[in-house]
């Protein structure tokens, strides 16, 4: 692998983070209007839609693609796609643009489950290293939440729903990584998005008949069409498909370190847009929790 490759891998990786960061402070929030299975359905059928005049010879994977790669597709869909998606818009929609950035930061310690189900899934030995970061990382986020007060006092109660919330997209989207581990290297990166998309719309078409949500569009706006079109092209799809792209070219590690762009824009972005600082307790239990996460992420195989 060449220094360029790694160098552009990084790149669109560090993009994608800085997009997503943008887009749970900035965009995904003003929907709060909204129904959550409504939101993360459009936000999946829309860029879907898009792709059909584009990938659609994609669809020929179908007949090729073993039992395995279809079950791995279905389970990224499941966990990364619908539940990660439906549990971090509905924690962000809970703090009503108040503690946005602690519901992002809490989201990046989705490596420690992510290490977790690759042990279950992957077979993959756990090291010391790993539990003992694990759990300053863990500290960290605690302490970040809810500082010095009682998880049902802090915030007027609002964030322990928020941050158990932001803790099952953790979860997800951790989960959702392992397995798609299991099908990039035998799908190309285009392949794993289009499907990935295409069972997340299924999926979600399911619940929102089932829940009557989809009678949301009736009273979506002119604003939300809007918001809906940017996040479902630029911060949903595109910054997967930079993702997927910039992670075929560099090590684990490297794209621990572009990652951590994501909670750091998001600090930005929430000042910039909303007036939100952390306070100084707030800010060493982050800077504490991403350096665990990202010496979990940089650490040698266990042995």
């Amino acid at each position: 692998m060449s220094a360029v490759s790694q160098r552009i891998g990084a790149y669109f990786v560090a993009m994608a983070a800085m997009m997503w960061g943008f887009d749970a402070v900035v965009l995904t929030p003003r929907l709060y209007n909204l129904n959550v299975a409504y939101v993360v359905f459009m936000l999946h059928a829309l860029p879907f839609a898009v792709m059909q005049p584009i990938l659609f010879k994609e669809y020929a994977w179908l007949k090729r693609m073993r039992p395995a790669n279809l079950t791995y597709l279905f389970l990224v869909a499941l966990f990364g796609g619908a539940l990660g998606t439906l549990a971090i818009v509905k924690a962000l929609f809970l703090v009503e643009f108040k503690h946005l950035t602690v519901v992002a930061l809490l989201q990046k310690l989705q490596p420690v489950f992510a290490i977790l189900l690759a042990r279950v899934v992957l077979k993959e030995r756990l090291s010391k290293h790993f539990l003992l970061w694990s759990v300053v990382a863990i500290v960290g986020g605690y302490f970040l939440t809810f500082e010095f007060h009682p998880p049902t006092l802090a915030h007027s109660g609002k964030m322990l729903p928020a941050a158990l919330l932001a803790l099952l997209a953790a979860f997800s989207f951790g989960s959702g990584t392992v397995f798609s581990k299991q099908i990039l290297g035998e799908l190309p990166f285009q392949t794993a998005l289009f499907f990935r998309y295409g069972f997340t719309t299924l999926i979600m078409l399911g619940v929102v008949l089932s829940t009557g949500a989809l009678s949301q569009i009736a009273v979506t706006t002119e604003t939300n069409w809007l918001f809906f079109c940017i996040i479902g092209l630029t911060t949903g799809s595109g910054a997967i498909l930079l993702y997927y792209y910039g992670l075929r070219h560099i090590s684990a590690g490297i794209a621990t370190i572009c990652e951590l762009l994501f909670p750091i824009s998001s600090i930005v972005f929430d000042y910039v847009f909303n007036g939100n600082v952390l306070s100084p307790v707030q800010w060493v239990s982050a800077a504490v929790m991403l350096f665990a996460i990202y010496r979990i992420g940089t650490a040698p195989p266990a042995r």
